[in-house]
């Protein structure tokens, strides 16, 4: 099957060299002359036989205008699929701005990192039915062997929120992970902490990918030296937050792991700054002053 893929960064490159590894052919677009295929979207279009389909892998603060631009070249009965961390309140206006035009839409999860490659994709999709089986062969080339890894997870919007969950509780995860090392290693019973971390990849009832993924990193680094505390969100996270108020849903470990990454970015806490300052005022607990 024949695939246009707009994005060959470092997701969009490693599925492009999966799909091709399975046979499909991938013509790819990037910003960057460097890494591109063809000199731009109108010849990336003319490249594709209709009925076209178009992955869009580009970063969410350029999706809409890189969606509207590719559907300006395209023709009725072709697809575009948005396989970006788009926010899915902007899926159904997007879908119906191309259905228009006679041009299907869909919204895809994708999780992976850059294992995905070698490992699979997870693929959360949403749409209409017909234009998942449109894309199918490319979704089962994408995703891991066997019987999961892959979702049409419902309509227009439904992929992209279906991501969002999975980015918060991946959030909640490593924030586990990353406390109980902490109180390993602040243990004086345990000595050695990555072994620990190693033996539980096996048989425990909390063995994960991530697990594996933290003992790597122990391997790497016994003690994380050469790493700073500091943790960006992309903003699924806080997307996950916002729909837990909207509903009215208690995410208490999400959110918490949300506010932990706000903490690593503090050099210095105003907040904790004000509760040391209020111990000292009401019980005359001991300070430490700059």
């Amino acid at each position: 099957m024949q695939l246009g893929l707009v994005g060959l960064g470092r997701m969009g490159g490693n599925m492009a060299a999966r799909l091709r590894a399975a046979g499909h052919q991938v013509v790819g677009y990037d910003r960057d002359p460097n890494v591109s295929e063809v000199a731009g979207l109108p010849e990336l279009v003319a490249a594709l036989t209709p009925p076209r389909v178009v992955w869009v892998m580009v970063p969410a603060q350029v999706t809409d205008a890189t969606v509207d631009e590719v559907a300006a070249l395209l023709s009725p009965g072709d697809l575009i699929i948005d396989g970006g961390n788009s926010h899915f309140s902007l899926d159904r206006p997007r879908a119906e701005r191309l259905h228009a035009r006679g041009i299907g839409y869909l919204d895809v999860g994708v999780s992976g990192g850059i294992w995905g490659r070698e490992e699979g994709y997870a693929l959360m999709v949403g749409g209409e039915a017909a234009h998942v089986a449109m894309a199918q062969p490319i979704f089962d080339a994408l995703k891991p062997p066997g019987e999961f890894g892959f979702v049409h997870a419902g309509p227009v919007g439904a992929g992209h929120y279906a991501k969002m969950v999975h980015n918060g509780i991946e959030y909640a995860l490593m924030q586990a992970y990353a406390e109980g090392y902490e109180l390993l290693r602040a243990s004086e019973y345990v000595t050695n902490v990555p072994a620990v971390i190693k033996s539980w990849r096996s048989g425990t009832v909390i063995r994960s990918w991530l697990l594996d993924l933290l003992d790597q990193a122990l391997d790497e680094d016994p003690q994380l030296d050469g790493l700073r505390g500091y943790a960006e969100d992309t903003g699924e996270g806080r997307w996950t937050v916002d729909e837990a108020v909207r509903l009215a849903v208690p995410v208490h470990a999400i959110s918490a792991a949300l506010f932990a990454r706000f903490t690593s970015r503090q050099d210095d806490s105003p907040a904790m700054k004000a509760v040391a300052a209020l111990r000292q005022q009401f019980g005359g607990h001991a300070v430490k002053r700059n």
